[in-house]
């Protein structure tokens, strides 16, 4: 698995985690840095898209109840919710990330991690958002 790959999987544990436990992502991931073996340290690109999906956070999830249709942020897998908020994340705010690329790592996340579904619903809700993804800033 590439870098950015582990990268994401690890912000999507993080964001799952916190909001599972009802913690803070960014104190959860402070702690998690801290705890870290200094042999294998946080990636500081997993800490640049815990920080953007939470800078971004009300957007994100506006973009996707809007876009979401028939289902609402509460009844989405909790994490479909983490994959979902940070493809969209990656679509909307980071430029040296393509869209297409933004979406198969969240689609392959989906395979790896939840329901049979989950790949097919978030590849047609982050094709979505990305074809509208100037309504969502």
């Amino acid at each position: 698995m590439a870098a950015r790959s582990k990268a994401r999987k690890r912000a999507v544990d993080l964001l799952f985690e916190a909001e599972q436990r009802g913690l803070n992502v960014e104190a959860l991931m402070g702690t998690r840095r801290a705890e870290a073996d200094p042999q294998v340290p946080v990636p500081q690109f997993t800490v640049d898209l815990v920080e953007g999906v939470v800078a971004h956070w009300a957007s994100i999830n506006d973009a996707l109840s809007a876009w979401s249709q028939g289902w609402s942020l509460e009844r989405m897998p909790a994490v479909d919710r983490a994959i979902l908020r940070l493809g969209v994340y990656e679509i909307v705010w980071v430029e040296d990330v393509p869209d297409a690329v933004a979406i198969s790592e969240a689609v392959n996340l989906a395979s790896h991690l939840s329901t049979d579904d989950s790949p097919n619903f978030v590849s047609g809700l982050l094709t979505r958002i990305s074809q509208m993804k100037a309504t969502v800033v």
